[in-house]
């Protein structure tokens, strides 16, 4: 029987792209290999593609648009698919919400903001003690919310301290690749003064922990640069 460990390895290759060219090339390879075998992790992997298509290029680029409720869709029959084993859902429900979410920006049906909301609680509270992805997807919307939501942008920095608590107790929580969007988000939420020696700290691990560029060095690098200004 598959562990979390075992669905996190299989699905790393699908999460969390900043190269839209290699996002574009890994979505005909995810496609061609569903085709070839509709299995339920491939179509899981599907999933999860077509939400990083719809949020990385779906606002930007008219061939993308529809990728979310594609998303949407096909994580919403994993999820409902007695066959799909539990150590599977913490995947499919964080993708799943944060896909009705990017549906609700696509379409302006904001009702489905909230609903999104409570799928995300739902996960958490099944999943969030064992695994990082329920609350870093939350976090991830929540801190790109319209002002108006302020009391769900607020999750965002309860999230990931959450996601930087938990690592710190159990190394095994997150990867470095999550660690160093982590540590690099931490930072932006707090640009105060009063954090400043704090958020410098988490961009230099976030920076330390991505040595080929493949996370969030790129950005960290750039945010430091500019705290080192304003100081």
């Amino acid at each position: 029987m598959k562990t979390l460990n075992d669905y996190q390895i299989a699905l790393d290759d699908v999460m969390e792209f900043i190269d839209n060219n290699l996002l574009e090339a890994k979505l005909r390879e995810v496609e061609a290999d569903y085709n070839a075998n509709p299995s339920l992790l491939n179509k899981v992997r599907l999933g999860i593609i077509y939400h990083e298509v719809a949020l990385n290029l779906g606002f930007f680029s008219k061939q993308y648009k529809g990728y979310a409720q594609k998303s949407l869709t096909i994580l919403s029959e994993c999820e409902a698919n007695p066959e799909t084993p539990e150590a599977l859902q913490p995947f499919i429900l964080s993708y799943e919400a944060s896909a009705m979410a990017l549906v609700a920006g696509e379409t302006f049906k904001l009702s489905l903001i909230g609903k999104s909301f409570k799928l995300f609680e739902t996960a958490i509270k099944k999943y969030g003690a064992v695994h990082y992805l329920p609350e870093f997807m939350r976090g991830s919307v929540a801190e790109n919310l319209p002002w108006f939501y302020f009391s769900k942008r607020a999750l965002a920095k309860i999230d990931f301290e959450n996601i930087i608590r938990k690592e710190a107790q159990n190394p095994e929580y997150a990867s470095w690749k999550i660690m160093s969007f982590v540590y690099w988000a931490w930072a932006k939420q707090h640009p105060q003064r009063k954090y400043r020696a704090q958020a410098i700290a988490y961009l230099q691990k976030a920076i330390e922990l991505d040595p080929h560029y493949l996370a969030g060095r790129k950005r960290s690098e750039e945010l430091l640069s500019q705290f080192t200004i304003d100081n």
